[in-house]
């Protein structure tokens, strides 16, 4: 006959494999599974070590089957333990799986280059004042890179040294890289009345060597304007808005007297920022034998050209002392932007 001690031990075996089992059924989560974990087998304080010690309670021929009984709840108790830890960790892995029927979610692996940010930052600051964004070809004939521009046959600016000229049949005009974006220009008056704003940004090549303020390929913003009554002030304004509202401050301009075949008169433009002056590219008026060229009436339009290397405007903005970084792959260099 089983005693009153090793009857109540068996009830108090039987309501702790109940309220584990049920425990465990609801856990949701592997924190829950892990807490119930320690509240029914800790070592020091969970309900099996509280069980556990009641069998010192019985008399000397009970503790066989009090063991018998003790060993069954432990066993049910680690087997609920085991399912629950491989459920709630098959839920877990099925929460992270991927559902591809979601959209997806952009994993932030790298970044915009900072010409290229500084192309499209232009671009806006441009469109601010109407100014269309423009592109062309990069493989150009020689009527828009060079005669269209009047630039003349004998003119040193066609020198093979200061080009990259293309093989082509026999007898045919060689054609080249674009040396400049001011043939874009040329392909948009071709094929567009006044009044005109444009601005075109794009690779040019020049076969110079590279150094801290040269490479042989490099970025052009080229911005036009044809209508009537334009003056050399409408330039000198669009130009400081555009490096006030790049570089950031009031940025002062100034002109200096030059020479290019397209443009009459021509100017350096040179900015100032940071208490520095720095030349940033060239401009002008746009010569009347060019817009007669494309068909415009030079007695009736007028325009301003103006061209500014981006590499030159991205250094100073960011201060950049060697161009050539830009173009070095160099990650910790490119991670700054």
């Amino acid at each position: 006959m089983p005693t009153p001690a090793l009857d109540a031990l068996v009830a108090e075996i039987e309501r702790c494999r109940a309220e584990a089992i049920v425990a465990l059924q609801a856990a949701a989560d592997e924190q829950a599974v892990e807490e119930l974990r320690v509240a029914f087998l800790g070592a020091r304080s969970g309900r099996l070590k509280s069980v556990q010690k009641l069998l010192g309670a019985l008399v000397a021929a009970d503790p066989p089957a009090a063991g018998r009984h003790f060993n069954d709840l432990k066993t049910a108790i680690t087997r609920a333990l085991e399912t629950a830890q491989h459920r709630v960790a098959g839920q877990a892995v099925q929460a992270q799986a991927i559902d591809v029927t979601l959209p997806g979610t952009a994993v932030p692996t790298g970044h915009v280059h900072p010409i290229t940010q500084t192309i499209r930052q232009v671009q806006e600051i441009m469109a601010r004042l109407g100014f269309a964004s423009v592109d062309g070809p990069e493989v150009e004939d020689q009527w828009h890179n060079f005669d269209a521009l009047a630039i003349g046959r004998e003119h040193p600016a066609r020198d093979p040294l200061d080009n990259f000229y293309l093989a082509v049949a026999r007898g045919a005009d060689p054609l080249l890289l674009r040396s400049q974006t001011s043939t874009v220009q040329i392909r948009v008056m071709e094929q567009r009345q006044p009044p005109l704003r444009v601005v075109s940004l794009g690779r040019v090549y020049r076969p110079d060597t590279a150094d801290a303020t040269h490479y042989p390929m490099f970025h052009q913003v080229e911005g036009l304007l044809v209508e009537p009554g334009t003056t050399m002030a409408h330039l000198k304004s669009v130009l400081r808005f555009l490096a006030s509202s790049f570089l950031g401050g009031d940025v002062q301009v100034r002109f200096r007297p030059s020479f290019f075949p397209f443009t009459e008169p021509s100017v350096e433009v040179d900015m100032e920022w940071g208490g520095r002056w720095v030349e940033m590219g060239g401009a002008g008026m746009v010569d009347p034998a060019v817009l007669a060229a494309v068909g415009y009436d030079p007695q009736r339009v007028s325009g301003f050209a103006f061209g500014l290397g981006v590499e030159r405007i991205a250094a100073r903005r960011y201060g950049v002392s060697d161009i050539r970084d830009f173009y070095r792959n160099d990650v910790r260099f490119l991670q700054q932007f």
